[in-house]
């Protein structure tokens, strides 16, 4: 599952390279080319992963992508990993495991 979201991420990477060129250039094509390849395969990898997991637990792990996009800028670009960038990433990754936690309440007039 997380090789699926480690690959998601480097179509950010491909992008952000894709952006250091004129737009419409033969390089600009062939990096978005990548994206769109990159994230045809996330596609198939998240359909299995789907079929072996809840969506709620997948949508959870997902998260991740941020701390793999994180380490991935430090690599490729060298962007700084701040405190503030990992006080925000655990923000989000809490928020989103409180949501997938959540257990549904039947509505009025609904048996359980």
């Amino acid at each position: 599952m997380h090789l699926g979201f480690l690959v998601y991420s480097l179509s950010t990477i491909l992008a952000k390279f894709a952006a250091r060129y004129e737009v419409f250039s033969i390089i600009w094509f062939f990096l978005y080319a990548g994206v769109v390849c990159v994230l045809g395969i996330y596609a198939i990898i998240w359909q299995q992963v789907l079929k072996r997991f809840t969506l709620s637990f997948g949508m959870c792990n997902k998260s991740m992508t941020i701390i793999w996009g994180m380490i991935l800028s430090f690599i490729f670009f060298g962007e700084e990993i701040t405190i503030k960038k990992i006080a925000g990433a655990c923000i989000i990754l809490c928020g989103i495991v409180m949501l997938s936690t959540v257990q549904e309440q039947p509505s009025v007039g609904e048996e359980k």
